[in-house]
Order: structure tokens, then sequence, then C-alpha cells
């Protein structure tokens, strides 16, 4: 596979990470122009923001759980030249999936699907780890 191909997902993953923190930005400052928060409220915790910034803050720390493991991984997929085809479609799917569970997470936060989305996405990522396991060991 090419470099390309292999960092692509990982680059929408990246991009994801930076619209929700962004969304996330404009939401707090608007929280605070429109004095629906005080910044007194917030300055030593995050528990009065309203609902909805709430919720982009939880999408944004969710993009540095699960999502770590995949940098990680793709990293040392590459490196070790273990991102084939395989690799790089199962990439597509947590991706896909993490997108799709920020997408609920800030809109209906319905928890069942959201978790779903989230479930998804941990056992492709478990896989993935699996197989670039197994392949390495093998190799030794």
């Amino acid at each position: 596979m090419t470099l390309q191909a292999v960092l692509l997902p990982l680059f929408v993953q990246v991009i994801l990470t930076f619209v929700v923190l962004y969304m996330m930005a404009f939401g707090r400052g608007a929280a605070l122009k429109t004095r629906a928060v005080d910044w007194h409220d917030i300055a030593l915790g995050e528990k009065k923001w309203p609902q909805r910034e709430t919720q982009f803050a939880n999408a944004y720390a969710n993009q540095f759980e699960l999502p770590v493991l995949f940098y990680v991984l793709t990293i040392l997929a590459w490196v070790t030249r273990q991102a084939d085809l395989l690799f790089v479609v199962m990439a597509w799917i947590f991706v896909l999936s993490r997108i799709a569970q920020a997408w609920v997470h800030v809109t209906d936060n319905h928890v069942p699907r959201r978790g779903a989305f989230f479930g998804i996405g941990g056992i492709v990522l478990t896989l993935m780890w699996v197989i670039f396991m197994i392949r390495i060991l093998l190799r030794a």
C-alpha cells in the first residue's frame, strides 16, 4: 500500500478531532458571550457548561481515547511494513465509526446508537491490533 493510502484514514481522524475542537470552542465562546454561562462558574471545572457545549466537549475528549491506539498502530504498521489492503480497509471502518459516533454525540446523543458505533470501532481496532501482533510475532 502507498503511504498516502495508509495515512489518509489517520488524516481524516485528525481532521475530525480538529473539527470537534473548533465546534466546541465556538460553542463555548458563544455561551460565554450570550451569558448562558458565566466564566466564574467554569473557571475551576466544566460542570456548568450548557448541554450542547458539554456534548461537544465529551465528543472531543473521546478523540483521545481509542484513536490514540489507532495512531500508534498506523505508525507501527507502516514502519514494520504490515500496512496492507486489509489494514487500510479496517482503518477506514474504524475512522468511519468514529465519525458516526462523534456525529451522534453532538446531535441527538442517543446513547445506544452512540455505543454501537463506539463498539464497532473498538472491535475493529482490537482485530487490527491482534492481526498486527500475530503477524509480527510469527515473523520473529
